[in-house]
């Protein structure tokens, strides 16, 4: 217990090192997420406020962590459509306030090429603190989107 008397889980990252975490903004994945099923406890870490990559921090495998981003910070007119069973899983009406985000890909050799997963969003509600990765239904988002927009070079 912590001096506020709130239970904090504790855990070593190998991108943050050590985290202590307030049970109350920790958000599980009850499905896990593909390719991670194990994993169902994470938190959203913002280590810089200046950069609009957050990190989704997994805290049952410290060396798993995913960058994540607002899509409506590069695609204004994001406008996924969720299923009725995403939204019930989720314990979601039209009402309830909904936290969306894409998961980012950064390649190694070009970090300007990041790309994020516009057809598969993670999808929280704030209330329950439950999430689920989404796969929308619209026919024009896809797993790669371009975050950053090439430059024209000046001849």
């Amino acid at each position: 217990m912590t001096a506020t008397n709130k239970t904090a889980v504790r855990i070593e990252t190998s991108r943050f090192g050590a985290l202590e975490v307030e049970e109350e903004i920790i958000i599980t994945f009850a499905e896990g997420l593909p390719s991670f099923e194990q994993c169902k406890r994470f938190v959203i870490l913002t280590p810089d406020d200046e950069n609009p990559i957050r990190w989704l921090q997994s805290l049952d495998d410290g060396r798993l962590a995913f960058p994540i981003i607002d899509p409506w910070l590069f695609q204004p007119d994001y406008a996924p459509t969720i299923s009725d069973l995403d939204a019930e899983k989720l314990q979601m009406e039209e009402e309830t306030p909904k936290l969306l985000f894409a998961i980012v890909t950064v390649p190694r050799d070009n970090p300007q090429a990041m790309t994020a997963n516009l057809l598969g969003p993670l999808l929280i509600n704030p209330l329950t603190r439950q999430g689920r990765q989404v796969i929308v239904t619209n026919e024009n988002y896809h797993t790669r989107h371009r975050i950053l927009r090439p430059v024209a070079h000046a001849a």
